[in-house]
């Protein structure tokens, strides 16, 4: 079904992927959304140039998420979405990357469902895919990667996190990519881990603000993973890509680092 302004109506929340970075990179569903809203939520690493489709009298309410940096607690910004819905507001959460891809979005329309209010999801594209895209590599290849994992390399507080020893162990007999997001911190404990089922020569990349004109990345290889965040001054927000289908631009990366020493 096809969409149109009257989707997004008064009393209503539609939790928006605002994607990577590039506002290019919107969908033509999240333009409608974002022009139809009077008031938006807006996340930390959503691109202020996303809100050049809003309404010059919508009402812009930033709510920053980002890891390791004060956040707007999560129960905040639910009240916020209730209570300006039930005020017969077109309410717009707009997030970075895409809502249901590690952007609560499964948390935030659960709360809303519970309190009565419509909602509805308009998908974007997730950093993890723009970043590997930028490079000119894909995440699946019928010869390299039969299959890709999305993780997280933050744990809620109080979990115990990712078992990345059993998960390196499935990554190299099922010949999976690798896409971890907040990985920068905890980076060098989940090299160590990764290094119990993966070789120290599977290459990766780690690729900082993915879409934006200020993208940074480095190629190199699970061994040598902490060694380059700290040479190469990478920091969040980042995607870490491991896996075969990284092998072109490893060669390619140390034919280049060859050719300089020389």
């Amino acid at each position: 079904m096809n969409s149109s302004p009257s989707d997004f109506r008064p009393g209503t929340v539609t939790l928006v992927g605002a994607g990577p970075g590039d506002p290019e990179l919107l969908t033509l569903k999240a333009v409608r959304a974002i022009g139809a809203a009077t008031v938006l939520l807006v996340d930390d690493l959503v691109n202020d140039a996303v809100l050049a489709h809003a309404r010059s009298d919508a009402r812009i309410v930033h709510v920053g998420k980002r890891g390791g940096c004060k956040s707007t607690p999560q129960a905040f910004i639910d009240r916020l979405m209730v209570m300006a819905a039930r005020e017969g507001e077109t309410v717009v959460r707009l997030k970075g990357g895409d809502p249901f891809v590690f952007g609560r979005g499964g948390e935030e329309i659960e709360h809303l469902q519970a309190e009565g209010i419509a909602v509805q999801v308009v998908n974007g594209i997730t950093s993890g895919l723009a970043a590997v895209t930028s490079l000119g590599v894909p995440l699946t290849h019928r010869d390299h990667a039969h299959g890709v994992v999305f993780i997280t390399g933050h744990a809620k507080p109080g979990d115990a996190g990712t078992d990345w020893r059993a998960l390196a162990a499935t990554a190299y007999d099922a010949r999976l990519t690798l896409v971890i997001y907040m990985g920068i911190s905890g980076a060098a404990h989940i090299q160590d881990e990764l290094l119990h089922g993966l070789p120290a020569h599977t290459p990766l990349a780690v690729v900082q603000h993915a879409s934006l004109p200020h993208q940074r990345h480095a190629i190199t290889t699970l061994g040598q993973l902490q060694s380059t965040i700290e040479s190469e001054g990478l920091g969040s927000p980042s995607v870490i890509v491991i896996g075969d289908v990284m092998q072109g631009l490893l060669s390619l990366a140390m034919t280049d680092r060859t050719a300089r020493v020389a």
